[in-house]
């Protein structure tokens, strides 16, 4: 509500009496506190050395010795449901974030749109006097609006952020980010040559934007979303980081997990008698759905014992670089902790530390060198990896170790990652510290706690009432519960009741009871009402180990009644349990009108994956109007994806030449049969899709040819992807590379040079270039 004026009106402004009340920004209560939300990805709760993991994470300790640990916390099992909670304090379903940004339904709770009504915690903060800054992973954009073309009220700025630095999307390359600053894209500051990575990018523009606040006004408070990078695939981090855990991992990820059990009970985590999980708890890959589909071989676990000596090496370098990641990372955070330190503000500052979601599968039982095989529908063998090996970590890849390792770093539960009926999806490590206030304690707390309780919990520590409304928008309900008081009380009262719904899986917790379908995510299985329900006493066998719904069938009966009336309550329905695949190719609004004929200019931003043409499965055409200006002119003249995947139409020692990069796994390279000459030309690449192509090479199958002029200069058989190069970067490109150093789309990156295009058209109508050669030449400028 509006500030009352009540100054006094005169005729001459000297007998009048002024009222500033009603103009000035919002001031927060004096000695408010600052908070830094640190939100790690895919970090199982048996990563860190603080919930007993192998991952040296002093500044994470740090933290942690300074406050207290909860032991019972708990996500989504998915990154952008789990952030939606995070901010909001609303259940995923009521955020519509059932599912990650980028697979959206036209469905209340999987709508991948946070209703306005469901107001961030940035944008109550910034209301009450706040500095509000977002620094870091966003993936709370539908993929479709992260163009710049798009409605960008559902970017960070969007919803109530004042600053932001970062990737919209649910992942980025270390090495080569495609980074926004604000509402507009920009080139990372350096390369790694030069010592760039994108945890040290993000720490530095965390701690300019606090510098920017506190020099103008000290005393205002400030709300930093630290939202890293690491754990998330890629992978990336130099050698030397990696090598620092040699020999750590080489008894195997089954072995290591005693260890990490026996640490965590004694850190308290866990009570005695805590069982360890079994390798593929379900009989995988034997067990099979209510048709007999086959279980998911994405989600099964290989026994170390049967690895072959190669395999297991591979195996381990996976765990070391990622390990590597981490604790670089973390060496990165520390510096923003030394700052806040060393200017006086770490005592008050209420840090939460969490992770989005359990360990990550997504890498299969083999582990990969490019997670977009998983994402396309195509394993990796283990033999194609070790060729990669060397390159692990590095930007020649986009790597993810095994599920093994997501197991082992997800001791002592079941499963990882996209199991929301399972606590190794669902159970995370969290800190909080707030020394100024709430005194460090080294007994975790056992309350179950959730996401969604974050946002009420600081609003409880800070004393902030949440408003009825949000810039016009009447609010709903926080859905959460503030854990506030179990910071200085073990024994204080815990919440009762968490829902879960995602990806096909569904389960309930009350008071100490965990019911769970038994449903692979991703699976297809469909049959949702022959589902089978388990029954766990998680207050009593927090590792799952013993389903109880034999013994118990009154309480499962319970239970299911309770998921349903708490699905129609929080939009839970429907159930969507088709594959990544599935999920990735299914239509859905672009952002734009649908069309058949995108048109590309030099030098602009990159036009995101999701937000362009849609290539897979059909004919395109990709036509450059170019002015050379000598025949030795070179360069990009349209590229599209990078190391995970792509293709691109370029000239290279005086030749057009057109490569597709299928999956980093073979690279098709059309070059024409004759040099081009100086002047205004129209160069073309068409590809004709024919069919589909079997596994295992999955796509369209057809013919790529290479035009000039219209006469054809090139011809070879194809193979399309049969799914996106990399929805969440490597956009479409004119006039340049992709960003990256290394991508196998074509021979090397490298800017056009010694002539000018005009601009770059694709063309999705399935017209033969032969039969519209005289349109498409129309569509440039040429002299």
């Amino acid at each position: 509500m509006a500030v009352e004026w009540k100054g006094k009106v005169a005729l001459d402004i000297r007998d009048a009496e002024p009222d500033w009340a009603p103009f000035l920004a919002p001031q927060a209560p004096k000695g408010s506190p600052n908070v830094l939300v640190i939100c790690w990805d895919d970090v199982g709760y048996g990563t860190m050395e603080s919930f007993g993991g192998p991952v040296r994470t002093p500044a994470m300790t740090r933290i942690a010795e300074r406050g207290v640990k909860l032991a019972n916390f708990h996500t989504t099992a998915l990154c952008s449901p789990t952030r939606a909670s995070l901010l909001t304090g609303r259940n995923a379903t009521s955020n519509g974030m059932a599912t990650i940004a980028e697979f959206s339904s036209g469905f209340p709770g999987i709508s991948t749109r946070i209703p306005f009504e469901n107001g961030l915690i940035s944008e109550v903060l910034v209301e009450q006097g706040y500095n509000t800054y977002c620094v870091g992973k966003w993936h709370l954009t539908p993929g479709e609006e992260t163009g710049m073309s798009a409605w960008k009220r559902r970017w960070p700025l969007g919803r109530g952020f004042e600053r932001f630095y970062g990737f919209l999307g649910g992942e980025a390359s270390s090495w080569f980010p495609d980074l926004v600053h604000d509402n507009h894209p920009v080139e990372p500051p350096s390369t790694p040559a030069e010592g760039y990575h994108i945890a040290w990018d993000l720490t530095d523009r965390s701690i300019e934007f606090i510098k920017d606040s506190t020099t103008i006004d000290p005393d205002k408070p400030w709300f930093l979303y630290f939202s890293l990078d690491a754990a998330h695939a890629p992978h990336h981090v130099w050698p030397e980081w990696a090598d620092r855990y040699k020999g750590v991992f080489d008894e195997g990820y089954e072995a290591i997990r005693e260890g990490i059990l026996a640490r965590q009970v004694e850190l308290g985590l866990l009570p005695e008698g805590t069982e360890l999980s079994p390798i593929n708890p379900h009989g995988e890959p034997m067990r099979t759905g209510p048709d007999g589909q086959p279980w998911p071989l994405l989600d099964t676990v290989r026994p170390w014992a049967t690895l072959s000596d190669d395999e297991k090496r591979l195996f381990v370098r996976m765990a070391e670089v990622f390990a590597g990641y981490v604790e670089y990372t973390d060496s990165q955070v520390g510096r923003l902790l030394d700052f806040l330190e060393e200017s006086g503000q770490l005592d008050n500052t209420i840090v939460v530390v969490v992770s989005d979601n359990g360990a990550s599968g997504e890498g299969g039982p083999n582990g990969t060198y490019n997670e977009w095989q998983f994402f396309n529908g195509v394993a990796t063998p283990t033999e194609l990896s070790l060729q990669h090996i060397d390159e692990l970590g590095g930007p020649e890849t986009h790597n993810h170790y095994n599920t093994g390792w997501a197991w082992a770093f997800d001791t002592p539960f079941p499963y990882w990652k996209r199991w929301a009926g399972y606590e190794g999806g669902i159970a995370d490590m969290c800190i909080v510290s707030w020394p100024a206030r709430i005194p460090a304690d080294s007994v975790p707390r056992q309350q179950y706690v959730h996401a969604v309780d974050v946002v009420p919990t600081i609003y409880d520590l800070i004393g902030l009432e949440p408003p009825a409304e949000v810039a016009g928008y009447t609010q709903s309900p926080l859905e959460g519960e503030s854990f506030a008081a179990a910071l200085t009380d073990p024994a204080a009262p815990a919440k009762s009741t968490q829902f879960y719904a995602m990806l096909g899986q569904r389960s309930v917790y009350e008071d100490g009871w965990l019911a769970c379908t038994l449903h692979p995510p991703l699976s297809g299985w469909g049959k949702f009402e022959e589902d089978e329900w388990e029954l766990y006493h998680v207050a009593e066998d927090r590792a799952q180990a013993r389903n109880v719904a034999a013994e118990h069938p009154e309480k499962v009966q319970e239970l299911v009644a309770r998921w349903f009336e708490l699905a129609d309550q929080y939009h839970g329905l429907p159930l969507d349990d088709r594959n990544a695949l599935e999920q990735t190719l299914s239509p859905r609004p672009s952002g734009a009108p649908p069309r058949d004929r995108y048109v590309f200019y030099p030098d602009t931003a990159p036009v995101p994956e999701l937000s362009g043409p849609r290539l897979p499965g059909r004919s395109y055409t990709v036509s450059a109007g170019v002015t050379l200006e000598s025949a030795d002119a070179e360069g990009v003249l349209y590229a599209h994806g990078g190391v995970s995947g792509g293709h691109s139409l370029y000239v290279q020692g005086g030749r057009l030449a057109y490569a597709y990069n299928w999956l980093d796994i073979e690279t098709t390279t059309v070059v024409a049969d004759r040099a081009i000459t100086p002047g205004a030309h129209v160069f073309t690449a068409e590809f004709s899709a024919e069919g589909k192509s079997a596994p295992p090479r999955p796509g369209a199958a057809g013919t790529l040819r290479l035009y000039v002029d219209g006469e054809e200069v090139g011809t070879s058989p194809l193979v399309t992807q049969p799914g996106f190069f990399n929805a969440t970067g490597d956009g479409h490109c004119v006039g340049r590379d992709d960003g990256s150093p290394v991508t196998r789309a074509y021979v090397a990156p490298f800017r056009f040079t010694g002539g000018t295009i005009d601009r770059v058209v694709i063309d999705l109508s399935g017209t033969p270039y032969r039969d519209h050669e005289a349109e498409v030449r129309g569509w440039f400028m040429l002299d």
